[in-house]
C-alpha cells in the first residue's frame, strides 16, 4: 500500500450504529431546508444572530482549520513521491493552459445566455432594494489594480508562516512543492518525511470525518442567517436573473463538462453521484472550501493519480472557478441591461478580457465575485452601484456557482490525469 493509498483507504472503520440514520448527504439537505424555513418564520429576528448563526460560523473555522494541513501533507507526499521537476512543469503548464481555456468559455456561455434571454429587459429600477455592498469596495480597491505580474509575485511566498496564517493558496502550493522536491532530491534518506507527511494527511482526513458529522448543524445556521437577512421576497423581482443564471450553470455542466467528460472516457453524471455529499453541502454553505479536504480525497479513490489530484484541485481553486466567471459574465450584463446601456460587441470582447485577468489568482479575497465585479464594470461604462440591487439575492446563485465551481476542479483532475497519459 502506497502512502497516498493509505491517506485515502485508512485502516479501521467505525462501528456501525444500531440506529440506522439517514445518509450524511439526505442529513445536510434536511439541515438546509430546516434553515430556510426558521429563517423564514423568524426573519429580521436579533436572537438569530446570537444563537444560531454561530452555529454556521464555527463549521466553517473547523472546515479552515484542516485545509493547510490536508494541502500541504497531501502535495508534498505527491510531489516527493514524483521527484521529477520536468514532470512537474509540464503538469503546471498544462494545468493552467486548461483552466485558462475552460474559464473563458465559461464567461463566453454566460455572455451568450444573457444576449438571447435578456434578464434584465423590462424591470423597473424603482421596485428593485438596495443593498450596502460597502464591505466590498476595499477589496475592489486592491483587485482594481490586480496585474498578472502581480499574480505571479504572489505566488512566491517572502514569509511561508506568514502565508500558511493567512491561507495564502498559491504561496503554500508553491512552497509545497519546492519542499516536496527537496525531499525528493534526498533519495532514501528523505523516506521517513515522506512517511511522517502521509501520516499527518491521514490524520488530517480523520479529522475532516469527524467534522463532516456535525455539517448539517452548519448547513442549518448558515441557511437560518441567510434566509433571514434578506428573505424570501428578494427573489420575486430578480427571479428572472436567477432563473437565467440556474440555466445557465446547469447547461454548461451537463453539455460543456459533460462533452468535456466524454472526452476523457468518463460521464459527467458519474463525478456528480460520487461527490453527492460534497456537492450538498458545497451548494448549502456556498463555500467550495468546506470540501476541499473530501474532493482530494474522493478524487484519489476515482483513480486520479496522488501527485496530479493533490496539485490540480488545490490550484483551480484559485485559477479554475467556471460557476464563477460564468455568473459574474451574466450579473454584468443583466446589469447593462438594468440601466439600458447597449454594450457593442467590442465592448464585449472587453469584458471578456477584463474578467479572464482580474478572476485569476484573487479566490483569497471576501466575495470575491462581487469583488471581480465591482473592478471590472467601469472599463465598460456600467454603474458599479447596479450591484446593490442584485446584492440581495446573491447569496441563492452563490449557492450554484459554487457547486459549478466544485464539479469543474473535479473534471480537471481527471482531464490533466488523462493528458498525462
Amino acid at each position: 500500500m502506497t502512502d497516498m493509498d493509505a491517506i485515502v483507504n485508512p485502516q479501521g472503520s467505525p462501528k456501525k450504529s444500531l440506529i440506522r440514520l439517514p445518509s450524511l448527504a439526505w442529513q445536510i439537505v434536511m439541515g438546509l431546508l430546516a434553515g430556510v424555513f426558521v429563517g423564514w418564520m423568524f426573519a429580521g429576528q436579533d436572537w438569530i444572530g446570537v444563537w444560531i448563526a454561530p452555529l454556521g460560523d464555527i463549521f466553517l473555522r473547523l472546515i479552515k482549520m484542516i485545509v493547510v494541513p490536508i494541502v500541504v501533507s497531501t502535495l508534498i507526499v505527491g510531489v516527493a513521491g514524483t521527484g521529477d521537476i520536468k514532470a512537474l512543469g509540464r503538469l503546471g503548464g498544462k494545468t493552467l493552459l486548461y483552466f485558462e481555456f475552460i474559464t473563458s468559455f465559461a464567461i463566453l456561455v454566460g455572455l451568450l445566455f444573457v444576449d438571447i434571454l435578456q434578464p434584465g429587459k423590462g424591470i423597473v429600477l424603482s421596485g428593485l432594494t438596495k443593498t450596502d455592498i460597502s464591505g466590498y469596495v476595499a477589496s475592489e480597491q486592491t483587485v482594481s489594480h490586480h496585474s498578472f505580474t502581480d499574480t505571479l509575485l504572489h505566488i512566491v511566498p517572502t514569509n511561508i508562516f506568514d502565508a500558511l496564517a493567512k491561507g495564502d493558496m498559491l504561496a503554500i502550493i508553491f512552497f509545497s512543492v519546492m519542499f516536496g522536491l527537496g525531499i525528493a532530491s534526498l533519495g532514501e534518506k528523505g523516506k521517513p518525511l515522506v512517511h511522517i507527511f502521509s501520516q499527518v494527511a491521514e490524520s488530517m482526513f480523520w479529522v475532516t470525518r469527524v467534522i463532516m458529522q456535525v455539517a448539517p448543524i452548519g448547513v442549518f445556521g448558515l441557511m437560518t442567517v441567510a434566509v433571514s437577512k434578506f428573505g424570501l421576497a428578494a427573489l420575486i423581482p430578480l427571479a428572472k436573473l436567477v432563473g437565467v443564471v440556474y440555466l445557465a450553470m446547469f447547461t454548461f455542466v451537463f453539455v460543456i463538462f459533460g462533452a468535456i467528460a466524454r472526452w476523457v472516457g468518463i460521464r459527467i453524471i458519474d463525478i456528480i453521484k460520487l461527490l453527492r455529499e460534497e456537492l450538498i453541502l458545497a451548494y448549502s454553505t456556498a463555500s467550495s472550501e468546506t470540501v476541499l479536504p473530501r474532493l482530494i480525497q474522493k478524487m484519489h479513490g476515482f483513480g486520479v493519480p496522488k501527485h496530479i489530484v493533490a496539485f490540480v484541485i488545490p490550484t483551480g481553486y484559485s485559477f479554475n472557478l467556471d460557476g464563477s466567471t460564468l455568473y459574474q459574465s451574466i450579473a454584468a450584463l443583466f446589469l447593462a441591461q438594468l440601466y439600458g446601456i447597449d454594450l457593442s460587441l467590442g465592448q464585449q470582447v472587453t469584458l471578456v478580457s477584463v474578467l479572464m485577468l482580474t478572476s485569476k489568482g484573487i479566490a483569497g479575497v471576501p466575495g470575491v465575485s462581487f469583488v471581480v465585479l465591482l473592478a471590472t464594470l467601469g472599463s465598460v461604462g456600467i454603474p458599479a452601484e447596479g450591484l446593490a440591487f442584485i446584492a440581495g439575492i446573491d447569496r441563492i446563485m452563490d449557492m450554484a456557482r459554487t457547486a459549478v465551481n466544485v464539479i469543474g476542479n473535479a473534471l480537471a483532475s481527471v482531464v490533466i490525469s488523462r493528458w498525462e497519459g
